[in-house]
């Protein structure tokens, strides 16, 4: 792991990202397994946008793990802006090898670079071992979040 960098995502890396998001119990029912339209418009989307990217977590030539970051602008806290983390997922085979734990090291730099006043997430109620890992980073589960499917 010592040769492993976290870095922006480049199109290059949309397959293994997507491979990423359905190596997962959840992603397996919701994710196709090869990269359409609709995963080349979200990307570029993304890639497009300041206040959004993708990082990828690169070890020798495999993209190991993934994650979205928003940067969410606000009134709030006296106009602070927030880090949003989103669709963290490490390969199945590399989990437990501190993977994780660095990706979400770099975010949290990166947030506290850029002035951010707090990083939030959302997890899956049934994700309990990610949210002993969150917790252990010392994410705090102050808040109970709802979702409306469209």
């Amino acid at each position: 792991m010592s040769r492993m960098i976290i870095r922006e995502a480049v199109r290059a890396d949309l397959p293994a990202i997507i491979a990423l998001l359905a190596d997962d119990v959840l992603g397996k029912a919701r994710e196709f397994a090869t990269v359409d339209e609709a995963y080349e418009k979200a990307f570029a989307d993304i890639d497009a946008d300041p206040r959004n990217v993708l990082v990828v977590a690169q070890d020798d030539d495999d993209v190991v793990a993934c994650m979205q970051i928003t940067y969410i602008p606000g009134l709030g806290r006296h106009g602070a802006e927030r880090s949003q983390v989103e669709a963290v997922r490490v390969h199945s085979a590399r989990r437990g090898q501190g993977v994780g734990q660095r990706m979400m090291a770099w975010a949290i730099d990166q947030a506290r670079a850029r002035g951010c006043v707090m990083m939030q997430l959302t997890s899956d109620k049934s994700r309990v071992d990610a949210h002993r890992f969150y917790a252990r980073l010392g994410f705090v589960a102050s808040h109970e979040g709802m979702k409306l499917l469209l």
